[in-house]
């Protein structure tokens, strides 16, 4: 690349810099983006190649050691005085000179660090130490990455087809020699579904909810009309009720009913818990008739996602009967890619869907062409500064 664009990249990279100072949002994103294309301007093919078959596979399969002999913890017990090589390897069990030559490389990579004569924890390190994390570590390199290896050959045996929507014949079962559907096999294979419901449960942290960028005085609670209807939102699919319940905390003068709906194992265990919950909790599956009629809003969250074309085109339509056109609102809080710019976030989830479910993350033109098939047209769709999912509001056409 042109030196000249290399000084772009670092000009931006200043200005990112200003703005994570003054904490505006997305900036810390921004860095990672551009530091990203700073490497991929500066590095020549040799070290590429290096650097993405043998520095970061060996990388991610240290880590996954590491979570077997807890390294990230001792490390983080330790504190600053941190452990000799000797030390460490009591701790763990692992060979004094093989623990070296491992942990030496996640200090190359910026992982751990070594200074006097100690290996020592880093933030990241320290809070890869936590059993979510952990978890999250065992599942991405137990059950997915076996996926995204056997690309090369599943491809070249279909011919280099997209694999059948809502097949059981994806690279998935071509990895793991099964049959069965990957949440089948989670819970047919454990630990792998504690693990996977621990790396969801991180995969979520930290992110913005979607009301906090989507305008919901003026969108939904404005203009509520409960001659129509007495419920303001009803959550389909909402599994537990996280965002329905985060959505009743944030506005807590909202008028009225909130629903959450979802399959009746997944109900019964919501109201068995027993607490106050700030919303209903209805049984319904969305693909049968949507039995609320004329809310405000109905929410759908990550679910078109898991399912091929036709299959949310019928879970819209569903839906449509119960609108009350110029009125109910539909939210999906989905992933749009970005054709020209895709980011790493939502080309990652793009990867993970066609390993293991055989469907796709949408673009734009997508998403309004399956609204369309379902009577349904786009309001507008907002965004956020460094979050992969969208609000895309749509409503009767």
């Amino acid at each position: 690349m042109a030196t000249s664009s290399v000084s772009a990249i670092l000009s931006r990279i200043a200005s990112s810099s200003t703005a994570f100072n003054n904490n505006e949002a997305g900036s810390r994103e921004a860095l990672i983006e551009h530091s990203r294309a700073l490497i991929a301007a500066l590095e020549i093919p040799s070290e590429f190649i290096q650097r993405t078959f043998w520095a970061e596979p060996a990388q991610s399969a240290i880590i996954r050691l590491a979570v077997d002999v807890r390294l990230f913890q001792h490390l983080q017990e330790a504190g600053d005085a941190g452990l000799t090589p000797d030390a460490l390897a009591q701790k763990t069990g692992v060979d004094a000179v093989l623990l070296s030559r491992l942990a030496r490389h996640l200090v190359a990579t910026n992982l751990l660090a070594f200074h006097d004569g100690a290996f020592h924890g880093t933030r990241l390190s320290n809070d890869l130490a936590a059993e979510n994390f952990q978890h999250s570590i065992s599942f991405c390199y137990d059950a997915s990455r076996p996926s995204f290896n056997i690309f090369p050959k599943y491809f070249e045996k279909t011919e280099y087809k997209s694999p059948t929507l809502g097949g059981t014949d994806g690279p998935f079962q071509e990895a793991h020699k099964t049959q069965l559907p990957f949440f089948e096999w989670l819970v047919a294979t454990p630990p792998h579904l504690q693990h996977f419901d621990s790396f969801m449960s991180a995969y979520r942290a930290g992110k913005v909810d979607w009301h906090e960028f989507y305008p919901v005085t003026e969108r939904v609670i404005a203009g509520f009309d409960s001659s129509l209807s007495d419920v303001l939102l009803v959550d389909v699919g909402g599994g537990r009720g996280h965002d329905v319940a985060t959505f009743a905390s944030h506005y807590t003068s909202r008028p009225g009913r909130i629903i959450l709906q979802d399959r009746e194992p997944v109900i019964a265990g919501v109201v068995a818990n027993d607490a106050v919950l700030p919303f209903e909790a209805q049984t319904h599956n969305f693909f049968t008739p949507q039995p609320i009629k004329g809310a405000r809003a109905y929410f759908l969250h990550s679910i078109l996602h898991d399912w091929g074309d036709d299959d949310g085109v019928k879970i819209l339509k569903n839906l449509v009967p119960a609108l009350e056109k110029g009125y109910s609102r539909v939210l999906l809080n989905e992933i749009v890619v970005n054709e020209e710019k895709p980011t790493l976030a939502a080309t990652n989830m793009d990867m993970m869907m066609l390993a293991h479910f055989a469907v796709r993350e949408r673009t734009e033109a997508d998403w309004r062409n399956i609204l369309a098939k379902a009577g349904l047209k786009v309001v507008n769709i907002y965004n956020y500064p460094g979050v992969a999912e969208s609000l895309i509001e749509a409503e009767l056409a």
